[in-house]
């Protein structure tokens, strides 16, 4: 009889919280009574648009950075990343004092490549509709003697984002269910391995953008499924297919995909600033989305919800809800 060893565990996301102890910011967790009202549950809101670089990202990229050998730190890191893991990688690596080489699409939102460039990273574009990032980064990480560390497809990475959640559960003791952005899988590998290692009866529901169901397709076909990449306002969740890795962790621990659209979504990023008082950036307002739309379906009574990021310039975020959809 062969067994197989998870690509990550509860006791490493625990390691792993200790590794980021006063490094990561421990993000707040809101409640809101109007929420609760329109979603028929009481409702625990995890502000990771709260956490340095605005997103859950710095909290995998500097776990898996700071594991490397000094030699291979020395040489410096390389990743790819529409935003926000761009950002965290770029943050980890002055915070480790190495530098970094970010590997970004030409249509990333501009204040996240600003952003990245001012942590310090090299940034090389590509087409993200034409080009392969993953070959990319490879390349340049051969030619240089970089380390990869990819955005999710990386147990490191897996087990720092998966502090979000134990932090959640931590503070607000049992949930009968979590939310939480689908995009690569990653917040979700690590967000169910807390969950479901602490509480193996909590429901673990993903979120994805209509556009982008690549996951929900895969969990229903019980395999990863190539979809041609997705146009969504939702960009830290327009991938074409689950990664391998988080996909082996998913297909075993998530409950449920469901589906929002980018006018749901703008909704929510509406309803949490105005009623909120907080900006999400738009992969970051998906689980929202579900909620205020009755997407998510029947709630138990305590339920938890990852709000991944907030990285939007004003100028995008007015001309997404400066006016109803």
């Amino acid at each position: 009889m062969t067994t197989t060893t998870p690509p990550v565990t509860l006791d490493d996301v625990r390691d792993a919280a200790t590794r980021l102890r006063g490094v990561a910011h421990h993000t707040p967790v809101l409640r809101s009574r109007t929420l609760d009202a329109l979603a028929g549950a009481e409702i625990h809101l995890k502000c990771e648009n709260f956490q340095r670089v605005g997103a859950f990202k710095f909290r995998g990229a500097y776990n898996a950075a700071s594991r490397l050998a000094p030699d291979q730190l020395s040489r410096g890191i390389a990743a790819y990343s529409s935003g926000n893991h761009a950002q965290a990688v770029a943050l980890a690596a002055r915070e480790l004092g190495t530098t970094a080489v970010i590997v970004m699409p030409e249509d990333a939102p501009p204040s996240k490549r600003a952003a990245t460039a001012g942590y310090g990273a090299e940034i090389v574009t590509y087409d993200r509709y034409t080009g392969d990032r993953v070959a990319i980064a490879e390349a340049l990480a051969a030619e240089r003697g970089l380390a990869v560390i990819p955005p999710y497809e990386h147990p490191h990475v897996m087990a720092g984002q998966g502090t979000a959640a134990l932090e959640l559960l931590e503070e607000a003791g049992e949930l009968g269910a979590l939310l939480t952005p689908v995009g690569g899988g990653g917040l979700m590998a690590g967000s169910a391995t807390v969950a479901k290692g602490l509480h193996p009866d909590i429901r673990m529901i993903g979120v994805e953008p209509e556009a982008g169901d690549d996951t929900k397709r895969s969990l229903e076909a019980g395999r990863r499924i190539s979809i041609p990449v997705p146009h969504t306002i939702a960009d830290g969740q327009a991938l074409h297919t689950p990664g391998e890795l988080t996909f082996s962790v998913n297909r075993r621990l998530v409950d449920d995909v469901v589906l929002v659209t980018d006018d749901e979504i703008r909704d929510a990023m509406r309803f949490a600033f105005e009623r909120l008082k907080i900006v999400v950036e738009p992969s970051g307002a998906t689980p929202l989305a579900a909620l205020l739309t009755g997407r998510a379906g029947s709630l138990p009574h305590r339920v938890g919800v990852i709000l991944s990021g907030g990285n939007i310039d004003a100028e995008r975020f007015a001309e997404l809800c400066g006016s109803a959809a």
